[in-house]
């Protein structure tokens, strides 16, 4: 590729340093409460002087950072329109509920995505499915037939997840950049993983499963649900046979592990594309790291607003992992 992603990567390079280290996040766990940790995180420049004392306004507002960021490299943000995937069918999850139980729908949708949750509800509302984007329509329709007409939410999450995954796995598989389509072909995977295990362990049906689980050309759904009818040695056994071999060991040890593995995985996925220095995969890279240093931070104060003890909060935290994609460290801490 040619060298119009220089400037922006080397912006992220020096942006890479402040990303919270291991040893910061230990600091922020180790804060006494949660009104310590607001302090702690706002002594390092987390949200801004509208943002003090109140978490949620903080974790938005750096979301926000992340995407001036973005805005400031000159970048077209349809290039990370598979990341936004998961929180526009999110709010058609929210708006399919909210309109069918015809409750108030509170402060539940995303607001950073194309089609805005209040725009979604009304659409739904009106049942003028055409207005969604192609590939969301039929999801719509039919989940909302599962809710009014039987009554069954599980399906409503189902068809909704599923056209999720759909059209995470086609947009990573329509871009020019490998990270995206490396990203998406990962976040599809474990997707597809995560159902079979959980399926499983419930005793569902492979008519379930396949419902659930989206194509994905790096695992065969159709295996990986007759796997987990079997048990979960044999979907071990199937993962070994795999890229995803990792997993197998994981579940091997512990629910715990198997879940930090998950998270790992797409840490592992993206962690070489930093260093193509002409592509932008360090910036998306880099967007990810940050985004799922939010969600470390999101959990540890929800912990500490809890009161639960230091101890729960570290094995919570363990569980989402959170490693960043700084070089020389291990991606299990």
């Amino acid at each position: 590729m040619s060298e119009k992603y220089t400037y922006a990567v080397a912006r992220i390079r020096a942006l890479e340093v402040s990303l919270f280290s291991n040893a910061v996040i230990d600091q922020l766990i180790a804060c006494q409460s949660y009104e310590q940790c607001l302090q702690f995180l706002a002594e390092r420049g987390w949200g801004d002087t509208d943002t003090s004392g109140d978490a949620e306004t903080m974790l938005k507002r750096e979301e926000e950072k992340i995407w001036q960021t973005v805005g400031e490299l000159s970048i077209d943000r349809k290039k990370f329109d598979v990341l936004f995937c998961q929180k526009l069918f999110h709010n058609l999850k929210a708006a399919v509920k909210a309109a069918c139980t015809e409750e108030p729908p509170g402060d539940i949708f995303y607001e950073d995505t194309a089609v805005s949750g209040q725009e979604m509800l009304e659409i739904i509302r009106e049942k003028d499915f055409g207005r969604l984007p192609a590939n969301m329509s039929q999801a719509a329709r039919q989940a909302c037939e599962a809710l009014l007409h039987a009554g069954d939410g599980q399906l409503c999450d189902i068809i909704i997840d599923r056209a999720a995954l759909d059209a995470i796995y086609k947009a990573g598989m329509e871009s020019e950049d490998e990270i995206i389509r490396d990203y998406a072909r990962s976040v599809v995977a474990v997707a597809d993983i995560k159902i079979a295990v959980r399926a499983q362990k419930t005793a569902k049906s492979i008519e379930f499963m396949k419902q659930a689980m989206a194509e994905c050309g790096s695992l065969s759904v159709d295996q990986l649900a007759k796997a987990a009818l079997s048990g979960p040695e044999a979907i071990r056994d199937y993962l070994l046979g795999t890229e995803y071999a990792g997993g197998a060991q994981a579940l091997a040890e512990s629910m715990s592990a198997f879940e930090r593995w998950c998270d790992n995985r797409i840490i592992q996925t993206i962690s070489p594309q930093k260093y193509k220095a002409f592509t932008i995969g360090p910036v998306v890279a880099y967007v990810l790291a940050r985004q799922n240093e939010i969600k470390t931070v999101r959990i540890i104060l929800s912990g500490k607003r809890s009161q639960l003890p230091e101890q729960a909060i570290r094995e919570r935290v363990r569980a989402v992992s959170y490693t960043h994609l700084r070089a020389h460290e291990t991606l299990s801490d």
